[in-house]
Protein backbone atom coordinates (compact mmCIF):
# COMPACT_ATOMS: atom_id res chain seq x y z
CA UNK A 1 0.00 0.00 0.00
CA UNK A 2 2.86 2.33 0.82
CA UNK A 3 4.44 1.84 -2.62
CA UNK A 4 1.14 2.64 -4.34
CA UNK A 5 0.87 5.91 -2.43
CA UNK A 6 4.48 6.75 -3.26
CA UNK A 7 3.92 6.04 -6.96
CA UNK A 8 0.75 8.14 -6.97
CA UNK A 9 2.61 11.00 -5.29
CA UNK A 10 5.44 10.87 -7.82
CA UNK A 11 2.99 10.85 -10.73
CA UNK A 12 1.14 13.86 -9.31
CA UNK A 13 4.43 15.71 -8.78
CA UNK A 14 5.69 15.10 -12.32
CA UNK A 15 2.40 16.07 -13.94
CA UNK A 16 2.30 19.24 -11.86
CA UNK A 17 5.62 20.32 -13.39
CA UNK A 18 4.58 19.65 -17.00
CA UNK A 19 4.86 22.84 -19.00
CA UNK A 20 1.87 23.76 -21.14
CA UNK A 21 1.27 26.66 -23.47
CA UNK A 22 -1.70 27.78 -25.53
CA UNK A 23 -1.09 28.93 -29.10
CA UNK A 24 -3.73 30.89 -31.01
CA UNK A 25 -3.84 29.94 -34.69
CA UNK A 26 -5.90 31.30 -37.56
CA UNK A 27 -6.19 30.52 -41.24
CA UNK A 28 -3.33 32.92 -42.01
CA UNK A 29 -0.76 30.78 -40.14
CA UNK A 30 -0.65 28.04 -42.76
CA UNK A 31 -1.43 25.05 -40.53
CA UNK A 32 -5.06 24.80 -41.74
CA UNK A 33 -6.22 23.53 -38.34
CA UNK A 34 -9.19 25.86 -38.68
CA UNK A 35 -10.31 24.15 -41.90
CA UNK A 36 -10.03 20.68 -40.38
CA UNK A 37 -12.13 21.69 -37.39
CA UNK A 38 -14.71 23.52 -39.44
CA UNK A 39 -15.25 20.46 -41.62
CA UNK A 40 -15.12 18.05 -38.67
CA UNK A 41 -12.19 16.18 -40.18
CA UNK A 42 -9.66 14.19 -38.12
CA UNK A 43 -6.76 16.06 -39.74
CA UNK A 44 -7.06 18.70 -37.01
CA UNK A 45 -5.30 16.39 -34.52
CA UNK A 46 -2.36 15.86 -36.87
CA UNK A 47 -2.06 19.56 -37.62
CA UNK A 48 -2.21 20.46 -33.91
CA UNK A 49 0.49 17.89 -33.13
CA UNK A 50 2.69 19.31 -35.92
CA UNK A 51 2.23 22.83 -34.61
CA UNK A 52 3.33 21.75 -31.12
CA UNK A 53 6.36 19.86 -32.44
CA UNK A 54 7.40 22.87 -34.55
CA UNK A 55 7.37 24.96 -31.38
CA UNK A 56 9.50 22.44 -29.44
CA UNK A 57 6.62 20.91 -27.48
CA UNK A 58 6.04 17.19 -27.22
CA UNK A 59 2.33 16.90 -27.94
CA UNK A 60 -1.00 18.65 -28.38
CA UNK A 61 -3.25 18.17 -25.37
CA UNK A 62 -6.33 19.79 -26.86
CA UNK A 63 -7.43 22.12 -29.61
CA UNK A 64 -10.65 23.75 -30.65
CA UNK A 65 -12.36 26.78 -32.10
CA UNK A 66 -12.25 30.01 -30.16
CA UNK A 67 -14.73 32.85 -30.31
CA UNK A 68 -12.76 35.90 -31.57
CA UNK A 69 -14.44 37.99 -28.85
CA UNK A 70 -12.73 35.82 -26.21
CA UNK A 71 -9.25 36.67 -27.47
CA UNK A 72 -7.63 39.69 -25.90
CA UNK A 73 -4.24 41.04 -26.93
CA UNK A 74 -2.66 37.91 -28.42
CA UNK A 75 -4.21 38.60 -31.84
CA UNK A 76 -4.75 42.07 -33.25
CA UNK A 77 -8.28 43.32 -33.89
CA UNK A 78 -7.60 43.62 -37.62
CA UNK A 79 -6.38 40.03 -37.78
CA UNK A 80 -9.39 38.79 -35.77
CA UNK A 81 -11.75 40.57 -38.15
CA UNK A 82 -10.16 38.86 -41.20
CA UNK A 83 -9.94 35.36 -39.76
CA UNK A 84 -12.95 33.13 -40.27
CA UNK A 85 -11.92 30.45 -37.80
CA UNK A 86 -9.55 30.93 -34.90
CA UNK A 87 -8.26 27.87 -33.07
CA UNK A 88 -6.45 27.52 -29.75
CA UNK A 89 -3.98 24.65 -29.40
CA UNK A 90 -2.72 23.62 -25.96
CA UNK A 91 0.73 22.04 -26.15
CA UNK A 92 2.67 20.18 -23.47
CA UNK A 93 6.36 19.35 -22.92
Amino acid sequence: MRSILLAAGLFAATSAFAETRIFVVDSMDGYEIDRCLAAGEPCGAHAAAALCRNRQFEKAIEYGKVDPADITSSVSRAKRAKAKNIVAVTCSR
